[in-house]
């Protein structure tokens, strides 16, 4: 709980006062592949519940707080360049009233936290972190791949809810996987039989 208020308090200070004016990000010719759709906000939204199980089914305090110090790392670093880079959203097009839960987030969320999707890099981190410890307790197949296709809807929600555009899901892909895959490395050697 205090990780994410203090999470929140960098999020939104940094939101209100970066360095510079943000930068539209560009649609690409996918970004017309994913449809808007108004359902996808509660995948969007599970994100919050989502995050909190690796931490939730790590048995041991040291590597729980190693997780902490790496997600705090991949946080840090997104709101590093929030600030420094701050990038926007190009306009939907969307009658945002017609959508209150939709409307809400998009008056909540200032511009310039758009790339990389700190969303994206957070489920990715999650994934795998929950895989490795899927793994480790020898969880059930369809477990394991309800985790994968998880991520993925979450992934799928932020260009369906047009908070993100392709390019920011695919610099959010790359900056969760540049945090989860050294901090499993760090913790295999950590704890090599299990979390």
């Amino acid at each position: 709980m205090i990780f994410m208020v203090l999470f929140f308090w960098g999020y939104f200070t940094v939101l209100r006062d970066p360095l510079t004016a943000p930068t539209m990000m560009p649609r690409v010719a996918a970004d017309a592949w994913i449809p808007f759709s108004a359902a996808a906000f509660p995948i969007y939204a599970s994100l919050w519940v989502y995050v909190s199980l690796p931490p939730a089914f790590i048995g041991s305090l040291r590597p729980l707080l190693w997780f902490g110090v790496w997600i705090s790392a991949l946080c840090g670093f997104c709101l590093g360049i929030y600030w420094v880079l701050p990038t926007a959203v190009p306009p939907a097009g969307i009658d945002w009233s017609d959508y209150p839960q939709l409307a809400f987030i998009k008056n909540v969320d200032a511009a310039g936290n758009a790339c990389p999707s700190l969303h994206v890099a957070s489920s990715v981190f999650t994934a795998l972190w929950l895989e490795r410890i899927a793994r480790a307790v020898e969880a059930p197949t369809l477990l394991r791949w309800g985790n994968a296709l998880l991520c993925v809807a979450i992934l799928w929600s932020t260009i369906a809810t047009r908070q993100h555009v392709v390019l920011d899901l695919i610099a959010g892909i790359a900056v969760g996987l540049a945090f989860a895959l050294p901090s499993l490395r760090h913790i295999s050697r950590l704890a090599p039989n299990g979390l």
